[in-house]
């Protein structure tokens, strides 16, 4: 166990474990060293942050590799890329003030990992969805007949509406299929494209489990819902971290 010797400073947070882990030797952002801070029962995995935060991939697969090694020590709660915190003694004063909330997640996600879902739409799926809607079909008949621009336009519009509702009713059907074997779930933001965003919280040895009902339901519904999966993930969606370390 490390603890800083700092006493000022910005610091670059990582994530929060309970006290006792090892200090991760992977480079942090920008290639700083990572330490920890300890206070409470709990550590932060801090580092010096560069001049400037920004997205760059390097430094992102930096972050989650410091989680990572941190993870495979036990439970994490992962603060998002570039938050930081004023100086270590706020930092310290937020673990010992939440120390009975933050304990009480980190034994929520132990032994868990997060997946992640994302289904969009399939445009080509037209042809059954003709076959199978009169009102499309009698459109299609129209425009055939009679073709000039607005028809066209009608056309394209009503296809276009009737995929997405028939992509929105299969994310509905991959969700409820997924849901139950996972501990949580939780979702995220959508589009007119983006039909499916779910985070599912996971008991490790549910994962390959998990990873091919995914599959089965790709298989299913691939002709109108392109899935992807993402994961194992530090468990982001599945912890508070109100109020995090002050800072940005």
């Amino acid at each position: 166990m490390t603890d800083t010797a700092t006493t000022q400073g910005t610091l670059y947070v990582y994530g929060i474990a309970h006290a006792g882990v090892r200090a991760p030797r992977t480079p942090g952002v920008g290639g700083a060293q990572v330490r920890l801070l300890t206070e409470s029962g709990l550590c932060a995995a801090v580092s010096d942050p560069p001049e400037q935060v920004r997205a760059r991939r390097r430094d992102l697969t930096a972050h989650q590799a410091v989680l990572g090694e941190l993870t495979a020590q036990g439970p994490v709660l992962p603060m998002r890329f570039a938050v930081v915190s004023p100086d270590p003694a706020t930092l310290l004063a937020q673990l010992r003030a939440d120390q009975g909330r933050l304990s009480a997640q980190l034994d929520r996600v132990r032994g868990c990992v997060e997946m992640n879902v994302k289904g969009s739409v399939v445009s080509g799926f037209f042809a059954d969805l003709v076959r199978r809607d009169e009102k499309l079909r009698d459109l299609a008949r129209r425009t055939r007949r009679r073709p000039d621009y607005e028809a066209n336009v009608r056309l394209g519009e009503a296809l276009a509406r009737s995929v997405r509702r028939e992509a929105r009713r299969a994310a509905q059907e991959v969700l409820s299929r997924l849901a139950p074997l996972a501990v949580r779930t939780a979702q995220g933001p959508l589009d007119d494209e983006l039909v499916l965003s779910a985070s599912f919280l996971l008991r490790s040895a549910d994962e390959e489990r998990f990873r091919q009902a995914a599959a089965a339901q790709a298989r299913g519904f691939g002709d109108r819902l392109a899935l992807s999966v993402t994961g194992p993930l530090p468990c982001y969606s599945f912890v508070e971290t109100r109020p995090a370390p002050a800072g940005r």
